[in-house]
């Protein structure tokens, strides 16, 4: 083998733990996952001196990856809004969640719930209303968790059908 191809495997290598560790950091707090994960696709385009990935699918793939931001923001608060929350409850799921990921994982889980019932408590709402907001909130964080997921494997779906076929 020469060189040239043993650094080309090597790359791969590179990549292909790029793009594992962004799917990882969808999930994790503690590795940004998206960025990572769209290294890793950039870092496969980039061996293919961009024949197969061009601008175009990596234009959709920056987007893509950018809307995995969107919905891990968003979600606890529109979970929070369709069990009936308050604005200040959704708001309160929001800033819990950004709060939370600096106490990983257990505060990635609890912030929202916690944001969203002190959000409705502040709106003068029973204890009650505050739980279902709070339960609100933790299963939009899960179904954005869902979404996240499901794009990134979109990501690397596209990649891998414009790379091969």
């Amino acid at each position: 083998m020469d060189t040239a191809m043993i650094l080309d495997v090597l790359l791969w290598m590179l990549a292909v733990l790029l793009i594992a560790a962004g799917i990882l950091g969808l999930l994790l707090p503690v590795l940004p996952g998206p960025p990572i994960l769209f290294a890793g696709l950039l870092l496969g385009a980039w061996i293919d001196d961009f024949v197969y990935a061009g601008w175009g699918t990596l234009t959709l793939l920056t987007g893509m990856a950018v809307l995995t931001y969107l919905v891990d923001f968003a979600a606890s608060a529109v979970g929070a809004s369709r069990f009936g929350a308050s604005p200040r409850a959704a708001w309160g799921a929001l800033l819990g969640a950004l709060a939370g990921i600096a106490f990983g994982p257990a505060g990635i889980l609890l912030g929202p719930f916690i944001g969203a019932v002190i959000g409705e408590l502040s709106a003068r709402r029973s204890l009650g209303e505050a739980g279902r907001a709070g339960v609100g909130a933790t299963v939009g964080l899960v179904v954005g968790a869902a979404v996240k997921v499901g794009l990134a494997f979109t990501m690397v779906s596209l990649f891998v059908l414009v790379r091969f076929f």
